[in-house]
């Protein structure tokens, strides 16, 4: 045997053993997220007629061997959101499985290929579409209509009590919900301007065209009456968003929710919240509801807007990796376990409380 020959053949060995390393790594990789990204509920996908048009949706419930189980509606906040929010929501319905509920939600308007545009909703609009999707869980054999709540985040602060003004239901968690449309994107403006490090000079001019988009606002002006004040520049606003913004800039929740009082209610807040006033919040949520004592605060020090931990979502790179291989891990500390918590206690007849999780004290 020529001598060159054996080195090509050690080579040709290194290579063939080096591939097999990468791709048995990568076969674990693979196996470890689709493991870490499996849940222990079943999924179907339901269509719900509402209003002439169908809303196409998502009903996760629990493997327990129940013939019937509660139900968390889940309500969306701002964006073109589909029913899983991109898979978001399932670990909270893996959760929700845990104390016997089930979890419903549906793509938005024109997501997902669902008929219609959700810009063209106004928060009674999308109030209507939850009391539709509700009608249709109660008239389904395996759905307990006594135990059907709402689940909703942000900008479903202004559709929740609304909804339930509509249609009867047992409870409500609302997570980082905001109260008055204005006051929120003022407050949301200036905490990003702190967080960027603007200047006196940036605030301030920041501020003025803020408050010429009010004053556009309210004496109804088109889109491009607002492109032409802003100097021809839309800067990202579009005019389906203006339309959205024109229907809803007067929302304000304060009045709704009188119709939560007597409603078991977990409102849930992020320490670390630049989109809504969590003080705010808060505070009208108290001197609304607070007197019957069915109102249940959490606080999570470490949690985002999102609640997420603030340490991942400080980087993309950690967003994703985590999504990829501990998607549960995404979550505040306790987010996860006291929803269910909750849930539980609600069978049980407990009162409201006050406290942060317990995991993020």
């Amino acid at each position: 045997m020529s001598p060159k020959i054996q080195p090509r053949r050690r080579a040709l060995r290194i290579i063939v053993w080096s591939c097999v390393a990468v791709l048995v790594v990568a076969a674990g990789l693979v196996g470890v997220v689709l493991w870490q990204n499996s849940y222990d509920i079943d999924e179907r996908r339901v269509s719900i007629h509402h209003g002439g048009h169908t809303l196409n949706g998502v009903l996760a419930t629990p493997r327990d061997g129940r013939e019937r189980h509660g139900l968390v509606v889940y309500v969306h906040g701002d964006g073109p959101l589909d029913a899983t929010h991109d898979d978001g929501y399932k670990p909270m319905w893996e959760a929700n499985a845990k104390a016997g509920y089930a979890s419903l939600s549906w793509d938005k308007p024109g997501v997902a290929g669902a008929p219609g545009d959700w810009l063209d909703q106004s928060m009674d609009d999308r109030a209507d579409e939850a009391a539709a999707a509700i009608a249709w869980a109660r008239a389904r054999p395996d759905i307990d209509g006594d135990r059907i709540g709402l689940w909703g985040a942000s900008q479903a602060g202004w559709v929740l009590p609304k909804i339930a003004s509509r249609t009867s239901v047992s409870f409500v968690i609302a997570v980082s919900p905001a109260i008055n449309w204005l006051r929120q994107g003022r407050y949301h403006l200036l905490a990003e301007l702190r967080a960027d490090g603007a200047s006196a000079a940036r605030t301030e001019a920041a501020i003025a065209e803020s408050d010429t988009t009010r004053r556009l606002l309210a004496r109804r002006a088109s889109f491009e009456e607002y492109v032409k004040a802003m100097g021809g520049e839309a800067d990202g606003m579009t005019a389906g968003r203006w339309v959205f913004i024109s229907k809803n800039y007067t929302a304000d929740a304060t009045q709704d929710l009188r119709a939560l009082r007597g409603i078991p209610v977990l409102l849930t807040l992020a320490g670390h919240d630049i989109n809504v006033d969590t003080a705010d919040t808060e505070r009208v949520y108290r001197e609304v509801l607070d007197a019957d004592g069915a109102l249940t605060v959490r606080r999570y020090p470490d949690a985002t807007h999102s609640l997420l931990k603030q340490s991942v979502e400080q980087s993309d790179l950690s967003i994703t990796l985590t999504a990829l291989f501990s998607p549960r891990s995404l979550f505040a500390d306790g987010f996860l376990a006291d929803q269910p918590g909750f849930l539980k206690a609600l069978g049980r007849g407990s009162r409201g409380s006050d406290a942060a999780s317990p995991r993020a004290r």
